[in-house]
């Protein structure tokens, strides 16, 4: 007995294919530690921010503070004089000039008795006289008690710089308010230490991932920017979130990390904010805010994660190349595997597989080819099986109808016929087969509720009273109990409970109307009424099918739907219903006289 040779394990083919492409942990393993540095990089600029942004605010709150007490021991000062009296002596306005002169961010000084000729001094070549009075009247209506007063910096035109007003008051001997010294106090030198003026715009500090550094004052309007456009434009910058933030938090948080996006050509950007605030003075208090686009930010680790696909990249080529000598034997048998598993699914069970492999692939060809052979026998077993099943049911579903029809020899055939004339409109209607052959069984069952109908009324050879008639309409309720019981009768139903409904509400038993009746119903209605007219009954002659047809067209948007009844007719024209043969006609107005046509398909 030959040797059969060793099989291989698919397991080492797997694990050789999986050795050989090794750049996929390398780049997960790089592609993670990025994104910690990214994680680290970003909490060291916003780290970076956050003490930028505070030491920028102890800058203006220093440079506040030192013009505060310049203004404030001006104020002292004429108080230990004695008032401001001195400033009526000879040469005291050239003095005032000269301590103007003296220092370069004062542009304007004034000192402004309550009972005298106000003294004030300015730069000519900074501000104008009518300017300087403009900043002094914003602050002195609102000089009380000791108070030093700070109003919100504003835009010197003349010279085209920001400027701030502060103002102190001279009390005098009585405790009362005898003055007050003004100064208006140039911010250009400030911002300049700020790197504010001629640096690089807005949008190439973005690029470059550096922080873009400006103040705003209360109301989020610019005070200092790189772009000089929108500070002298005082330029509302409450549209960005971290300028939001700080006039919420400003007040009660000294600063504050506050990540945001922008909308900027059409794309969202994730910004990095810190915010600190300056406190000028009580009531005064300017934000200063920086932003940096996080990306040009982290481009160094953008830089690396380049560099880790690249090399990732070179590997998985490498990988691919060697991986497809491994793969062409695994791959090809499983192919054929799956072709096969598709004709299956298609219902062919035709193809059997050969494969030739001494890995598990072989076993599962084998193992496949005789679980075909089983499908293809137990499903011609069960198709078999429907096949009985279906030819049982339609078969107990006629015999229950011939049943029903043989109780009254005048109606026997009834259900048969109606449910050839029902099957004819659906098929006109364009319904599905399936769809079709619901129809069907539905119409063979729709008068099973007569089984439970007194045989006195079913084979009356007169007209019924209306006490039997009342009797008779319970057929259709009593036809759905029976039949509801039957989980497989459910989508039969709507034709065997609604078959004598009408369109405008006048039918039985619910009294349905319009969409409200299932199609279903709708075209056993017709069908039944068709038949009910066209055959022999005991208290009736039997109709022509042309009289009936114009009959039941007469009824159409009262009693029947208008396609379901030109269907009908297109189907008779058709040659796809014929009514029984009949001996003898009356005219369609002599029978409707004489019994009312809802009782005719009783």
């Amino acid at each position: 007995m030959p040797i059969a040779p060793k099989r291989l394990r698919l397991l080492y083919i797997v694990l050789g294919m999986l050795f050989v492409i090794g750049p996929l942990p390398l780049a997960l393993a790089g592609w993670f530690l990025s994104d910690r540095s990214a994680n680290e990089l970003r909490s060291v600029e916003a780290r970076y921010q956050a003490q930028l942004v505070r030491d920028k605010a102890r800058q203006i709150e220093l440079f506040g503070q030192r013009y505060r007490d310049v203004v404030t021991g001006l104020a002292r000062a004429f108080e230990l004089a004695g008032g401001v009296r001195l400033m009526g002596a000879a040469g005291s306005d050239e003095r005032l000039r000269r301590a103007l002169q003296d220092d370069p961010n004062l542009i304007a000084l004034a000192i402004l008795p309550v009972r005298g000729e106000p003294h004030v001094a300015y730069k000519p070549d900074a501000i104008t006289r009518e300017e300087a009075n403009q900043c002094i009247e914003s602050v002195l209506a609102r000089v009380v008690g000791r108070s030093v007063v700070i109003d919100r910096p504003r835009l010197i035109r003349s010279s085209q710089e920001m400027g701030l007003t502060i103002a102190a008051p001279v009390i005098d001997e009585s405790e009362e308010i005898g003055a007050a010294v003004v100064a208006v106090v140039s911010l250009q030198e400030m911002f300049r230490l700020f790197g504010q003026q001629g640096a690089r715009s807005e949008r190439e500090l973005m690029a470059a991932g550096l922080p873009v550094i400006f103040v705003v004052d209360d109301e989020g309007r610019a005070v200092a920017h790189p772009d000089a456009s929108i500070a002298l434009g005082a330029r509302l910058m409450s549209n960005l979130k971290v300028v939001q933030d700080w006039m919420e938090m400003g007040a009660q948080v000294e600063s504050a990390l506050a990540p945001f996006t922008v909308e900027r050509d059409g794309k969202s950007i994730a910004m990095l904010g810190a915010y600190a605030t300056a406190e000028l003075g009580p009531g005064a208090r300017l934000g200063v805010i920086s932003v940096q686009d996080e990306h040009a930010a982290l481009q160094s680790v953008a830089a690396m994660r380049g560099q880790i696909w690249g090399i990732s990249l070179l590997g998985a080529t490498v990988a691919l190349v060697v991986g497809v000598l491994f793969a062409r034997q695994l791959t090809l048998p499983v192919q054929e595997l799956a072709a096969r598993a598709q004709r299956i699914a298609s219902g062919d069970f035709s193809d059997r597989l050969s494969i030739r492999s001494r890995t598990e692939l072989g076993d599962l060809g084998r193992s496949f080819n005789q679980m075909t052979d089983q499908l293809e026998r137990l499903i011609e077993d069960l198709r078999r099986a429907a096949d009985e099943n279906r030819e049982l049911f339609i078969g107990t579903v006629k015999a229950m109808a011939t049943a029903i029809d043989n109780k009254d020899p005048y109606t026997r055939g009834h259900s048969e016929r109606v449910a050839r004339f029902s099957v004819a409109i659906a098929r006109r209607l364009g319904l599905s087969e399936e769809e079709v052959e619901k129809v069907r069984i539905s119409a063979l069952l729709h008068d099973v509720g007569k089984i439970g109908v007194d045989d006195r009324i079913l084979k009356k050879p007169a007209p019924l009273t209306d006490e039997e008639f009342e009797l008779m309409k319970q057929h259709p309720l009593k036809g759905y109990r029976i039949m509801s019981q039957i989980p497989a009768m459910r989508d039969f139903l709507p034709g065997i409970y609604m078959h004598h409904e009408r369109l405008d509400g006048l039918g039985y038993p619910q009294g349905l109307s319009g969409d409200q009746i299932p199609l279903q119903a709708r075209i056993i209605a017709v069908a039944d009424s068709f038949d009910a007219m066209t055959t022999e009954r005991p208290y009736q002659r039997a109709m022509s099918a042309e009289v009936a047809l114009e009959l039941i067209e007469s009824f159409v948007g009262t009693r029947y739907d208008e396609r379901v009844v030109q269907a009908l007719i297109g189907a008779y024209r058709g040659g796809q219903v014929r009514p029984v043969n009949i001996q003898s006609v009356r005219r369609a107005e002599q029978v409707s006289a004489e019994i009312p046509l809802e009782r005719l398909s009783a």
